[in-house]
């Protein structure tokens, strides 16, 4: 089986077209992948929908990518925070489109879109906007919301090591959205801190199959 590593950054994030749909993890910072967010911006890609636990922090990575105007659409949970400026601005101003998902319903979609389940009912948001135009329906008593899979173009997220087949493990907490993005995309591009030789993964470590995995590229600390 052929390697997955890619030579440099932007080598890795060149395929990704104008008008993708990309997944990006990370909660916050922790976890999020940096330099391939910081090669998608070198790449150049625009009019994209982006879906993220947040709408980016400071002035780097994902707030970078929506302050030069790359984000048409975001789908996160928490749109807003002490440093969300960027995005704060877009949205006043009408540049960029905002679907709010509640983070418990954002991680089920994403999973659901990579078990190939086609829609889950969930109590959560209904009654409020989050249910608008969606079909409610009552089971035991119980009043839920349709919600529906999120698929992904690609999915840029970030892992601890890798072995040239893909195979990942991730460091505590910043696994977070990872290991469900990477199943929900077509494509998913991993960067990672170390990569080893096949072999000397623990099985029982290995969180993310290389079979979810097209790309990897490896950024030291």
């Amino acid at each position: 089986m052929p390697s997955k590593i890619s030579d440099s950054v932007l080598s890795a994030v060149s395929v990704i077209p104008d008008r993708a749909t990309v997944m990006i993890g990370g909660f916050g910072l922790a976890g999020q992948p940096q330099a391939l967010i910081d090669g998608l911006i070198e790449h150049g890609a625009t009019d994209l929908t982006i879906v993220n636990n947040n709408a980016g922090n400071g002035d780097v990575g994902l707030a970078l990518l929506i302050k030069l105007g790359r984000v048409k659409k975001i789908i996160c949970s928490f749109p807003r925070q002490v440093d969300s400026h960027h995005f704060d601005e877009a949205y006043r101003a009408g540049k960029i489109e905002l679907e709010v998902v509640p983070q418990g319903n954002l991680a089920e979609r994403i999973r659901a879109a990579g078990a190939g389940i086609g829609g889950f009912f969930s109590p959560t948001g209904y009654g409020t906007l989050l249910a608008e135009g969606k079909e409610t329906r009552t089971i035991e008593g119980k009043n839920y919301v349709l919600e529906s899979p999120i698929h992904a173009d690609f999915a840029l997220i970030k892992a601890h090591k890798a072995d040239p087949l893909g195979n990942l493990i991730y460091r505590k907490t910043a696994r977070n959205f990872g290991p469900v993005m990477a199943t929900a995309a077509t494509q998913t591009i991993v960067q990672v801190s170390e990569i080893v030789e096949v072999g000397d993964l623990d099985p029982e470590h290995i969180i993310t199959p290389g079979i979810f995995v097209n790309k990897i590229v490896q950024v030291t600390a």
